[in-house]
């Protein structure tokens, strides 16, 4: 008996069986996605004209304001008139001096007609005082094109405004000596309303973001833009792209693409860095799943199916685009099935789950957020 005792004593108590692991699961359904993306580039002026010294001379007035708006025709330079003046005076005297001649030489030819008919003199003389009268004639032309010459010198002495924009800071100032030379930069104007962004686009965004047009039945080129500033405020009015450039440039693998959106407050200014949230459209009836249950092992994505026999399977899927912190599932699911959202690294194949109420809360916040 003692003996019975002692092995009694000897064996070990069975160990506990772990209870099923609690999990979160989810319900999937069908739902319409927003395709997005984001491009990063920069604001500039459609037009950005610069205003320069067409002829030598000194500054004599400035008659704008810098950094306000002029209008097209607005006067803002003048250079010193004097010696454009002399010159104008000095052709005009020699459009003179050419029309009297040419006068002298007509009346020459008026005076030996006569005698030349009755043979009082010599053809040869008739003939010089007609080609005297051609002479005069193209002094004349000569002459009045110095004149014409004169004042377009004198017109460029008053240097007006190309286009109507927003004027910047004064290159020259009152009293300086411009266009010695070449041609002296005095101001730049910039149109902003409307303004224009421009970024460069990789191939592989380009041909991704062609892809995803398909799915929403919408062309690039007339989806609608929204512009997002630095400081993360977006830009009341819409935009649309204006242009997409012809080739991809070899260098950089990336293709330039511009942007008009409107600025009627003159909010936007050139040389600002912003970023331009595509809408590419709503792909409809798609199955979606948040990031957090996705597994990636070996280049391979899962996620974890919980069955109606209340026991778990990995299943291989086929992931498309990411929007927000959802992943949407182009092969590999269905809707009505249920899938692990909470408890990932407690599974292992096929083992028994004890499933909590579809988590109403997660799906909430897993909803596409914009970027």
């Amino acid at each position: 008996m003692l003996a019975v005792f002692a092995l009694a004593a000897c064996k070990k108590p069975e160990t506990a069986v772990p209870p099923p692991p609690i999990v979160e699961v989810l319900e999937l359904k069908t739902s319409s996605v927003p395709l997005t993306t984001t491009l990063i580039g920069q604001l500039d002026s459609p037009q950005n004209v610069e205003v320069r010294a067409r002829v030598e001379g000194f500054v004599d007035k400035m008659l704008f304001t810098e950094g306000k708006e002029v209008k097209q025709g607005e006067l803002l330079f003048q250079l010193d008139k004097k010696p454009f003046l002399e010159k104008l005076s000095a052709a005009n005297g020699g459009l003179a001096e050419a029309n009297a001649a040419l006068n002298k030489y007509r009346a020459d030819v008026a005076r030996l007609a006569p005698l030349y008919e009755k043979r009082a003199i010599p053809k040869q003389d008739l003939d010089n005082a007609e080609a005297s009268v051609q002479v005069g004639e193209a002094g004349v032309i000569t002459a009045t094109a110095r004149v014409e010459s004169a004042q377009i010198d004198l017109g460029y002495c008053d240097i007006t405004a190309p286009t109507t924009g927003l004027i910047g800071a004064k290159q020259v100032s009152i009293g300086e000596l411009v266009g010695k030379g070449e041609p002296t930069l005095m101001a730049t104007i910039s149109t902003l309303d409307p303004i224009w962004f421009y970024c460069n686009v990789s191939e592989v965004e380009y041909l991704q973001a062609r892809a995803k047009s398909k799915h929403t039945g919408r062309e690039v080129e007339d989806v609608p833009l929204t512009l997002i500033l630095s400081n993360g405020t977006e830009h009341p009015d819409q935009g649309k792209f204006v242009f997409i450039d012809r080739a991809v440039d070899v260098k950089t693998g990336t293709l330039r693409v511009r942007a008009e959106f409107p600025n009627k407050d003159k909010l936007l200014r050139p040389g600002m860095f912003a970023r331009v949230r595509v809408n590419l459209g709503a792909r409809p009836g798609c199955i979606t799943v948040p990031e957090r249950a996705i597994v990636e092992l070996q280049g391979k994505t899962f996620v974890w199916v919980a069955g109606g026999d209340g026991k778990v399977t990995q299943r291989p899927v086929t992931s498309g685009e990411q929007v927000g912190n959802i992943f949407i599932i182009n092969e590999g699911l269905k809707a009505g099935e249920k899938i692990v959202v909470e408890g990932v690294n407690k599974l292992r194949e096929g083992i028994p789950v004890n499933t909590s109420a579809p988590a109403a809360k997660a799906a909430a916040a897993e909803k596409p957020a914009k970027e």
